[in-house]
C-alpha cells in the first residue's frame, strides 16, 4: 500500500490551498501561519493539522526535510495592482524565506502561487531570479496564470501557480487544463442562500446575476470594514445586483427591495469554499480571510497533478521546460 504524500505549507491563511492539496491526498505535516485570527479558523477546521503559530521567517524547515511537497501563498501585496508594487523592495516579499526552506527540506515537489502582477514587465529580473534559484537547488521549474473560472469556481480570479519537482524525480509535470465553460454564474450558486430567509426577490435576483463575479479582495489590517473593494469593484458587483459596500450578517427579508449585500458565507462559496468551513465570529476578519484565500479547487487541480506526477501515474505530462527559459 502506498504512503500517503506529505505536505508542509507556509502562509497558510484560512486554509483555502490546504483544503484543496487535502483533497487532492496530501498529508500535511505542519502548517505556517502568523496571524492569530487563521490560525485559529485552521486549527477549529482540521483540528488534525500541526498548525504553528509562527512567522515563516522563524521557522525552521530542518526537521520536516524530505517531505513530498513544500507549499505555499507568499504575500500577494508587493507585486499587487493593489498596491504600490514593490516588489523584493517590498518587506512583505516572504520569497527569499520559500528558497531557504525549499533549501532545508529538499521537498520532492515545489508549489508557490501568487497574483497575476507577479507576471508583471517590472517584475521580469526579480521572477527569473527566484526561477532559476529554485532551478540551482535541483528543480525543474514551471510557472503559469490559471483561471479560478476554469476550475468551477465562480469567480474571476486568476492566479501564477510556480510549480517545480525535483530534478533526481526525473519525472515531468503539466498543468491541468481546466474549462472556461464550467463555472457557474454567482446566480446559480447563491440562490440557496439568497433565499434562505424567504426573500421575495431571490429568483429574479438570481436570474440577473448571470455571470461569474469579480475577484473577492481580502485587504489588509489598515483596511477599514469589510467591503467588496474599491469603486471598479463595486461597480461590477453592482452589474449582478449586489451592493459591494459592505458584507450583511445574513440574507435578505422576504419584502427586502434594492440591491442585497452578500454575507461572508456567500463570499466564502464564491470562493470554492465548502459551507462547512468556518472562519471565526469576527466578520471583518472573516471576509479578510476569505478574500485573500487561494480558491480550494484551483489547489486541488494542481495537487491531483503533483500527485499523479510524484506518484508516476502521469498519462498527459508534457516534457518540463526550464522556467528561466520559458512562461507557460
Amino acid at each position: 500500500m502506498q504512503k500517503p504524500l506529505t505536505c508542509v505549507e507556509i502562509c497558510a491563511g484560512a486554509g483555502g490551498q490546504a483544503l484543496g492539496l487535502a483533497m487532492a491526498g496530501f498529508v500535511h505535516v505542519a502548517l505556517v501561519e502568523y496571524e492569530a485570527d487563521y490560525c485559529n479558523a485552521l486549527k477549529q477546521n482540521r483540528p488534525e493539522w500541526n498548525v504553528i503559530y509562527a512567522d515563516v521567517r522563524d521557522f525552521d524547515g530542518k526537521p520536516y526535510k524530505g517531505v513530498d511537497l513544500l507549499a505555499g501563498g507568499v504575500p500577494c501585496p508587493p507585486f499587487s495592482i493593489a498596491g504600490k508594487q514593490l516588489g523584493k523592495d517590498d518587506e512583505r516579499d516572504l520569497f527569499p524565506e520559500a528558497l531557504r526552506l525549499i533549501k532545508e527540506i529538499r521537498p520532492r515537489a515545489v508549489m508557490l502561487e501568487n497574483v497575476r502582477g507577479f507576471l508583471d514587465n517590472g517584475f521580469t529580473e526579480y521572477r527569473q531570479y527566484i526561477l532559476k534559484s529554485i532551478e540551482k537547488l535541483g528543480y525543474n521549474t514551471q510557472i503559469k496564470l490559471l483561471n479560478a473560472s476554469d476550475f468551477g469556481v465562480p469567480q474571476l480570479r486568476p492566479r501564477v501557480v510556480i510549480v517545480g519537482i525535483q530534478r533526481d524525480e526525473n519525472k515531468n509535470f503539466a498543468y491541468p487544463k481546466g474549462d472556461s465553460e464550467g463555472a457557474p454564474t454567482v446566480g446559480n450558486i447563491l440562490y440557496d442562500l439568497m433565499s434562505e430567509n424567504k426573500w421575495k426577490g431571490a429568483k429574479k435576483w438570481a436570474q440577473n446575476a448571470n455571470k461569474i463575479a469579480p475577484t473577492l479582495v481580502g485587504g489588509s489590517k489598515k483596511h477599514g470594514g469589510p467591503d467588496l473593494g474599491p469603486v471598479r469593484a463595486r461597480n461590477a458587483w453592482a452589474e449582478l445586483g449586489v451592493d459591494g459596500r459592505g458584507v450583511a450578517d445574513m440574507a435578505p427579508e422576504p419584502d427586502f427591495e434594492g440591491m442585497p449585500r452578500l454575507t461572508s458565507r456567500m463570499l466564502a462559496r464564491i470562493q470554492g469554499f465548502p459551507d462547512t468551513w468556518t472562519f471565526g465570529k469576527k466578520k471583518t476578519a472573516a471576509c479578510r480571510m476569505i478574500g485573500n484565500a487561494f480558491p480550494p479547487p484551483v489547489a486541488k487541480a494542481v495537487g491531483e497533478k503533483i500527485k499523479e506526477c510524484l506518484e508516476n501515474e502521469c498519462t498527459d505530462c508534457e516534457r518540463t521546460i526550464s522556467l528561466s527559459r520559458k512562461i507557460v
